[in-house]
């Protein structure tokens, strides 16, 4: 009988295929790994309760990626594609909704099962454009951006029929395992196509990530993010090698006490060599600035009384300035208040999280681009929410805190 490669065994060779396509696409990838890996060593070593929130292994060997579709029919692709790796979405995120509004709808693909993700918890953030916004794209544009999104094929369908197969047996065959792989992994590559200016720049006026969404007839990995355990200490190591970083790390400020949710940064979005057809029907060189190097560091996960504190936190001028104000200092404190979710309720062993913050992912987004234009004013009269985009997909949208919930009470 064939040697059988379960799920979970495939997403760790996808996530460990599409590290070694990115790395090779943006070589500062590299330099983010082994400074990722040097600031986790030193503070594993000078912080033993630090494998309360994953083992070093574990912790050093994490990924998330990030990709962007142009719309529901393709999300449903990647849904299905996800799938066969054992990831699942869960989470809906409105990033038109945050301070620096971006124009799509997002939800993140990972493994459910605590026993999942301490296989390989490889986690995929996915944004669908929202095209439908008036807020963002007049109705010819809308017009012309659905028909240019619906005109392309970014999956072999033969590539999606396998993973439904694959989805549905919970595993396949050694033999098919690495050409599956292979294939989904070469889905994300970065086209070497020619880009249509005009149609780019059009794009680019409503927004960078419009552009990137829409502007090509491809789509690709925008970040691949590694997680550390002291994002502090990789933001002034990064610097110190030269590399520039955001202004900012996203999400709650550095504390003395428990580290919640989750802060990230990255490095800034590098000029990348692109070809582009111009009007005359010429092709010329030029560069874009649309992948980044993001890194992230992870703490406990919120129950949503402690995320109520969480964002009444982060409304402040200065978060830091009034953060004790809203959360303790212990986890034991943390635990007996309701506030975060620990095993069993024992403050000794914290429930990581293992999602996103929609304000950081839209602070990053934007962060990184040179220009951006601001939603125009107006009523949203489109029908984006979590039960549209789960009809659409056909996948059920799983919410985190009951995902939590029940890891703390297993």
């Amino acid at each position: 009988m064939s040697e059988r490669v379960e799920t979970w065994q495939l997403r760790a060779q996808f996530a460990a295929g599409l590290s070694r396509m990115y790395g090779a696409e943006v070589p500062a990838y590299h330099t983010l790994v082994d400074v990722s890996s040097e600031v986790n060593r030193a503070y594993a070593e000078q912080h033993p309760e630090a494998a309360r929130l994953g083992s070093l292994d574990r912790v050093t060997a994490e990924r998330h990626g990030a990709i962007r579709v142009g719309n529901a029919a393709e999300l449903a692709q990647v849904a299905d594609l996800f799938a066969a790796f054992g990831m699942y979405p869960v989470g809906y995120y409105d990033l038109r909704e945050a301070a620096s509004p971006v124009p799509v709808v997002s939800t993140a693909f990972r493994p459910i099962d605590p026993e999942q993700l301490a296989r390989n918890p490889f986690r995929v953030f996915t944004s669908m454009l929202a095209s439908a916004d008036v807020r963002f794209f007049s109705a010819d544009l809308r017009s012309r951006v659905e028909r240019f999104v619906s005109g392309r094929q970014l999956f072999d369908p033969s590539l999606i029929a396998t993973a439904r197969r694959i989805a549905a047996d919970g595993g396949c065959p050694a033999e098919q395992a690495d050409e599956f792989v292979a294939a989904a992994v070469s889905a994300f590559a970065l086209s070497r196509e020619p880009i249509d200016r005009a149609w780019y720049d059009e794009l680019s006026a409503v927004s960078a990530v419009a552009a990137d969404i829409a502007g090509v007839g491809t789509t690709h990995i925008n970040h691949l993010t590694p997680r550390v355990l002291d994002i502090d200490a990789l933001q002034r190591s990064m610097t110190a090698r030269g590399i520039e970083m955001i202004d900012h790390i996203q999400g709650p400020p550095h504390t003395d006490g428990p580290q919640v949710l989750l802060r990230q940064t990255s490095f800034r979005a590098l000029a990348e060599p692109r070809r582009f057809l111009l009007p005359d029907g010429t092709v010329t060189d030029d560069t874009l600035r649309v992948r980044f190097g993001e890194v992230e560091q992870r703490g406990v996960a919120l129950t949503p009384a402690g995320r109520q504190r969480f964002d009444a936190a982060m409304a402040a001028p200065d978060p830091a300035a009034v953060w004790d104000r809203h959360f303790p200092g212990t986890d034991a404190e943390l635990a007996a208040s309701g506030l975060a979710y620990y095993h069993g309720g024992d403050p000794a062993r914290p429930v990581v999280y293992e999602d996103f913050l929609p304000a950081s992912a839209a602070g990053i987004f934007r962060s990184n681009l040179d220009t951006d234009t601001p939603a125009a004013e107006g009523a949203d009269e489109s029908d984006y929410s979590q039960q549209w985009m789960a009809g659409q997909i056909g996948h059920h949208i799983h919410d985190p805190y009951e995902l939590y919930e029940k890891v703390a009470c297993s």
